[in-house]
């Protein structure tokens, strides 16, 4: 991976290109909503610029589809984009950059590395656009507020069941999406905190990550299980990471493991339902996009924010997957 000096220095080239072509949205990931033929800057109608972590997982089509439920509400024009998979930083970087250009009135962005944005983020800064972070907080006291589940909080609850599931003794391994973003550390030291708390006993391997990429998470889960026979749980920490193991579980035949998960979507749903993983965290990445939405509104009309806007958890397994509760925060 570049240096951070070395990604805005090139992004800044894309940025002016971007101002060139009078671009008013990326292509292939970025989709809109608001008033047909409105400017970014003009026409009286505001616009928030959002950049995601990534568009593939499920994850962040709800959040999309939330984001743009509260920009139809509120008479706002949102764009919504990100790189085509969660470890492609400097292609983010490059669409915060190319947001900057747009001339926004707010910005909301998920950054996969926290660090590496810094340049763009001072560039936000001296521009005076006001930015709202989502998912995951950066390394500025930039940013108005963070709407974003309470990562550390969440895991631990995974944590919590993953020792009741498997006695509170036993090997337990952690596949995490990424070291970078603040969900990614955040995630791995709230479950390691949490079964630390709840099952001291538990042996906890060292943390393998596996980029959120379903087959990379997979291939890990295997070696790990081919290293530890002895296993008993195993934690996902994102939709692809939980994916992923269940993929390897399958692939190595190994039965009698306990798989804990995190978000929702369709497979991970069919494998609570059908045994296969005990149970997962779920966020709620409609209400997520939601309140982004509306704390970027709040921020250009100046109003007073919290630093943190906590959208929520919820522990589900199939005792629970159908409550009315619990499917209104699910995803397929």
């Amino acid at each position: 991976m570049r240096s951070a000096s070395k990604v805005f220095a090139v992004t800044a080239i894309a940025a002016s290109m971007a101002l060139a072509a009078c671009s008013t949205g990326s292509t292939g990931t970025a989709a809109s909503s608001g008033a047909a033929g409105t400017t970014a800057a003009g026409g009286g109608q505001k616009y928030i610029a959002i950049v995601s972590k990534g568009f593939q997982h499920q994850f962040w089509q709800a959040v999309k589809k939330g984001a743009e439920q509260e920009a139809a509400k509120d008479g706002v024009k949102v764009t919504f984009e990100g790189p085509a998979s969660e470890k492609e930083v400097e292609a983010q970087i490059t669409m915060l950059q190319n947001a900057l250009a747009k001339k926004p009135d707010a910005i909301a962005f998920a950054a996969l590395d926290s660090k590496a944005a810094s340049g763009p983020i001072a560039s936000i800064k001296s521009a005076g656009i006001p930015m709202v972070a989502f998912d995951s907080g950066v390394d500025s006291d930039y940013p108005v507020t963070t709407a974003s589940t309470d990562n550390k909080a969440a895991a631990a609850e995974g944590a919590k069941h993953m020792c009741t599931l498997i006695g509170g003794t036993g090997k337990v391994a952690l596949v995490v999406h990424d070291q970078t973003s603040k969900s990614g550390t955040d995630r791995r030291d709230g479950f390691i905190a949490g079964i630390k708390a709840n099952c001291p006993n538990v042996t906890l391997l060292d943390p393998q990550y596996g980029d959120g990429d379903q087959a990379k998470s997979a291939d890990i889960t295997k070696s790990i299980i081919a290293a530890n026979p002895d296993l008993k749980g195993i934690f996902g920490s994102n939709e692809g990471s939980a994916i992923g193991v269940v993929k390897g579980v399958e692939e190595a035949k190994k039965t009698g493991l306990v798989i804990v998960g995190f978000d929702s979507g369709k497979a991970q749903k069919d494998a609570i339902t059908s045994g296969l993983m005990a149970g997962a965290i779920t966020q709620n990445p409609v209400g997520m996009g939601e309140e982004t939405v509306k704390a970027a509104i709040k921020a250009i009309n100046k109003e007073t924010l919290p630093k943190t806007i906590d959208t929520g958890f919820y522990w589900y397994d199939k005792t629970n997957i159908t409550d009315a509760k619990i499917a209104a925060v699910l995803y397929d």
